[in-house]
């Protein structure tokens, strides 16, 4: 029995000793031809060599099957290794809380806000007044008369004004929405808005800040100027470009062949804002700007459709 490899091995065994027509039950069949006297004897003999192999054949069985349960248990280290998949933050992700992280070792505090906001909050008290044309830029998607999903994450300024006395220095990153979708724009997309309130600020404050932030995000090398432009909310506005990341100024199909990339928005905090949360004008002053997070994303990452963000195709994650 010690020879059998299987448990079929060992069935095939004791079929071939005890079966029905096995040497044990045939020699068991024929003890009444054998001389009345040698019966006893020979049944004695029969009967423990037939418990002998019994016992054999079960012992046999166990120690194949245990054998066999230990080798599924058991690990193989000479086969190959499976690797497990891990996961990993989303490009856009990634960027914002390098943002967040460069404007925080600023001297930044970082905060968020409501994504379903007041009209009041997303547009009056940012000196939208109601039937204001440049509500239209915004784009946007109405809850109820007076309920929106926030077309920028602005609202954030009055909210922490008015919970804060200056000094402020706060960035806010979050979703925004706006009735827009191509190559370049979603319906949905993130924003961080940063905000610093305190005596005797400066554009020239605003130009310093902007440059230290475009330069750690891209490189030394990355010039910036500043365009005017208009925002209700400061006064006054400039749109910031960056020197084309892809031609380095030298004009490419990204840059329309100028040379320069717009990157964000910014300005001086329009007087307006301080009385509406009960700042002096007189004392204080700031400057806020807000920039689009795909967008540094896209220019940082050399990406030139922006829905690939939101299209969760892994051969694209997995590049990041």
């Amino acid at each position: 029995m010690g020879a059998a490899a299987t448990v079929e091995a060992v069935n095939t065994l004791g079929v071939q000793y005890l079966g029905r027509k096995g040497v044990i039950t045939g020699f068991l069949k024929n003890i009444a031809s054998l001389p009345k006297e040698e019966r006893p004897a020979a049944g004695k003999k029969a009967n423990r060599v037939k418990g002998a192999l019994e016992q054999a054949i079960e012992k046999a069985r166990k120690r194949i099957e245990t054998a066999m349960a230990d080798s599924v248990d058991r690990l193989d280290v000479s086969l190959p290794g499976s690797p497990s998949l891990a996961g990993a933050l989303h490009p856009v992700t990634q960027i914002s809380q390098q943002i967040c992280s460069i404007f925080n070792s600023l001297g930044f505090d970082i905060a968020e806000g409501p994504e379903v906001e007041t009209d009041y909050y997303n547009f009056e008290a940012l000196n939208f007044p109601k039937d204001h044309p440049a509500r239209d830029m915004q784009d946007t998607f109405f809850v109820s008369e007076d309920v929106v999903l926030r077309t920028h994450t602005s609202p954030m300024q009055i909210r922490i004004m008015e919970k804060t006395q200056p000094p402020v220095r706060v960035v806010v990153p979050g979703k925004v929405f706006r009735c827009d979708s191509d190559l370049t724009h979603t319906p949905m997309f993130h924003q961080v808005e940063g905000l610093l309130v305190d005596r005797g600020i400066s554009f020239g404050d605003l130009k310093g800040i902007l440059t230290a932030f475009v330069h750690q995000m891209f490189d030394d090398q990355t010039s910036l100027r500043f365009r005017p432009s208009f925002f209700p909310f400061t006064e006054p506005s400039a749109e910031v470009d960056i020197l084309c990341v892809m031609c380095r100024g030298k004009g490419c199909r990204v840059c329309s062949h100028t040379g320069w990339i717009e990157i964000l928005g910014s300005g001086m905090v329009h007087p307006a804002l301080y009385e509406n949360v009960g700042y002096d004008p007189d004392l204080y002053s700031g400057f806020a700007f807000g920039m689009g997070v795909e967008r540094v994303a896209m220019l940082k990452f050399g990406i030139d459709d922006i829905r690939k963000f939101f299209e969760n195709d892994i051969r694209f994650l997995n590049q990041f």
